[in-house]
């Protein structure tokens, strides 16, 4: 179970891309006529891995089960067909190199090797040679790895029995990493607006984004917005304040004409996510004197945040780096919300940390509250602003950093979220006590290289997010001091 069906808050997820993993069994055939019980028994493990893999929330794409060179071939085109987002080739027991190789060349996708021997151990006073080769699914790893490795293919694998619980731990994690990268290799990523003036660290190469991670960026006009939230009925907006209503405890700032205002913004946008298919959104408008354009950049939080909540991470600030460090977040199960460094605290010993703007709902620890801000600092505008803390308990940090070569970088961090006083200015604060003294965590943080804004998921999501470093190629930093 993750946050995300824990939360507080009850809105409906817009419905995600689904995985799409492949699985091919095999074992040598040789072994057949000469021992006949060996093959239903290798298949009927078979079976029970497709029937677990099914249950992981994906669209498992069976090829079947192969014993030469030539039944790899078949099931590698198969598979490269299928267009999946990962292999799981199944060890059953000893198999050549070349058929499995034809799978990890031609499909495309990243390959995970499971070996899962029947039970814990061979019963050795009884078993006889054919019944140990249903426990032999060892035997070829080494020679995977190697030959792998000789033709240029990552290699990764788990090893363990048929209902080892921590292997398929292990499994999931990898099914589950590929589901983010695919999402983000298919995903629509819109920027609307500009830059926020001088914030060079948060300025990102649009081609740098297909190039790192994959997908399409969609370059957006606030006009894009403006004549969808003109479009919105009076009807419309009476049923979005009603949903907020349901969602948010309101302060006693804020005022209805705000209000109401921003709800439009929210069926707007909402619209605008619709009609260019949008996986994630950043934006940024600065406005002048109260100027149609600048309401509209003001009135985004709310329908921000709901469509996070929903599972399409907005950023404000035009941060696409964090816009798409929000959707991992969420794709792993976390949450996500857009989040800076606020304070020290030396005499409590945790970082201060969140920010104004678009959240991510389901990780609050209570109903978040909308607030009434007469000004959003260092912005032009007014409106209504989410303020909540996150969930007590262990969080991660997740920020992508753009390197000097154009490359990506993903920093992590785990700590926790712990109790204590907050301040209430429409922000989403929390203390995050990370073991050591503020001030090293923050420098060791820093030097990384990261921007000055990153994702904050629930939970301990390092193994996940290493798992997708290692799937997309990318370079991953663990701050722990």
């Amino acid at each position: 179970m993750t946050v995300l069906d824990e939360s507080p808050v009850t809105v409906d997820r817009i419905p995600a891309r689904r995985t799409k993993v492949g699985l091919v069994a095999g074992g040598l055939g040789a072994y057949w006529p000469q021992f006949p019980d060996l093959l239903p028994q290798l298949q009927a493990s078979a079976r029970r891995v497709s029937e677990r893999m099914r249950a992981m929330d994906c669209d498992v794409v069976d090829v079947g089960f192969i014993s030469d060179a030539q039944d790899g071939a078949r099931a590698a085109e198969e598979l490269r067909v299928a267009g999946c987002d990962l292999i799981v080739g199944f060890l059953t027991t000893y198999m050549t190199a070349s058929m499995l190789v034809p799978l990890a060349q031609r499909s495309g996708a990243p390959v995970l090797l499971i070996n899962l021997q029947p039970t814990k151990a061979m019963n050795h006073a009884t078993f006889d040679t054919g019944q140990w080769l249903a426990y032999c699914g060892a035997c070829p790893l080494p020679e995977m790895a190697n030959a792998f490795l000789r033709v240029g293919v990552p290699f990764r694998s788990v090893s363990g029995y048929l209902e080892d619980e921590r292997a398929w731990v292990k499994i999931a994690r990898w099914i589950k990493a590929a589901g983010v990268r695919g999402a983000l290799r298919t995903g629509r990523h819109g920027l609307m607006g500009h830059l926020y003036p001088g914030m060079l660290d948060v300025s990102t190469d649009l081609t740098l984004v297909p190039a790192n991670l994959g997908g399409h960026m969609e370059v957006l006009e606030f006009d894009d917005l403006r004549v969808r939230v003109a479009a919105v009925s009076e009807n419309e907006i009476s049923d979005r304040m009603e949903l907020a209503r349901s969602v948010f405890d309101l302060a006693e700032t804020v005022q209805e004409e705000d209000f109401r205002w921003a709800a439009k913004v929210s069926v707007g946008l909402d619209r605008l996510v619709e009609d260019f298919a949008l996986d994630s959104l950043a934006y940024y408008h600065r406005g002048l004197e109260g100027e149609q354009h600048e309401r509209l950049g003001a009135g985004m939080i709310l329908g921000a945040s709901l469509l996070t909540a929903r599972g399409i991470p907005a950023a404000g600030e035009y941060e696409l780096r964090t816009a798409l460090a929000m959707l991992i977040v969420d794709r792993l199960g976390g949450g996500g919300s857009f989040t800076e460094l606020q304070a020290l605290n030396f005499r409590d010993g945790v970082v201060e940390m969140g920010h104004d703007g678009p959240a991510h709902l389901a990780i609050s620890e209570r109903r978040p509250l909308l607030r009434g801000l007469g000004v959003y600092h260092g912005k032009r505008g007014w409106g209504v602003s989410v303020e909540f803390d996150v969930k007590h308990g262990q969080v991660t940090l997740l920020g992508i950093a753009q390197l000097r070569d154009g490359a990506f970088r993903f920093v992590t961090s785990s700590g926790t979220v712990v109790p204590g006083p907050l301040l209430e200015i429409g922000n989403t604060t929390s203390r995050v006590d990370f073991g050591c003294d503020p001030g090293e965590w923050t420098d060791a943080w820093s030097a990384t290289g990261i921007s000055h804004h990153w994702a904050l998921g629930v939970g301990d999501l390092t193994p996940e997010i290493s798992a997708t470093a290692d799937l997309l190629g990318v370079d991953l930093v663990q701050v722990a001091p």
